[in-house]
């Protein structure tokens, strides 16, 4: 079974200060054209997209950097309320490593991750932390955590909709659109449930 875990885009929750995806109808065929043909725009970080690590590192891989390995493959979804702890973080490990799925961790619910936790995640050497928020860090201060994630190479997969899929383990999809040099990018995310 495929679940969509991908924002509508222009619809999506947007970043305070980002300019929210806009949609330009070029062409329509009820007025005569030959085909219906839209333009868009948009920051590469609204609705459900990646970060790389040069979003907050100057010398950090850029999204065609990153290759296609974080975004593809099993990955361990658990729900959290709160500031995810590294106590917390070291407990979603053993549960990820006990099936399979502790390269890639998607975190449901409003949860933050704090320093402490990106810590721990960091140095499990993880590909990918996704979460529901536009930011993983606290809403009001997310670059340290930030730079710790993406300064270890940990892709971050944020504003993901997990609405009531169970924790376990799935397969994910979620490449990003391979625009040169940009610091993040939209994805179409989605989980393979595997029986």
């Amino acid at each position: 079974m495929l679940i969509d875990i991908t924002q509508e885009v222009f619809s999506c929750r947007v970043w305070e200060g980002d300019p929210a995806p806009q949609r330009q109808v070029l062409m329509r065929m009820k007025d005569g054209a030959v085909c219906n043909l839209s333009a868009f725009s948009m920051c590469a970080h609204n609705g459900t997209h990646v970060d790389a690590p040069y979003h907050f590192l100057e010398n950090g891989r850029t999204v065609e950097q990153t290759g296609l390995e974080p975004y593809y493959g099993a990955c361990y979804i658990a729900r959290c309320e709160g500031d995810v702890t590294g106590a917390d973080a070291g407990e979603i490990l053993r549960a990820a490593a006990a099936c399979s799925a502790a390269q890639r961790i998607l975190l449901a619910g409003r949860a933050t991750v704090t320093a402490e936790a990106a810590h721990v995640f960091a140095e499990a050497n993880i590909l990918l932390l996704g979460n529901e928020s536009q930011t993983v860090g606290p809403e009001n201060a997310p670059a340290a955590v930030h730079r710790i994630l993406l300064g270890a190479g940990v892709i971050l997969l944020e504003g993901i909709v997990l609405g009531a899929v169970p924790e376990g383990r799935y397969v994910l999809s979620a490449a990003p659109l391979k625009l040169g040099g940009c610091d993040g990018a939209p994805c179409r995310a989605f989980l393979i449930a595997e029986d």
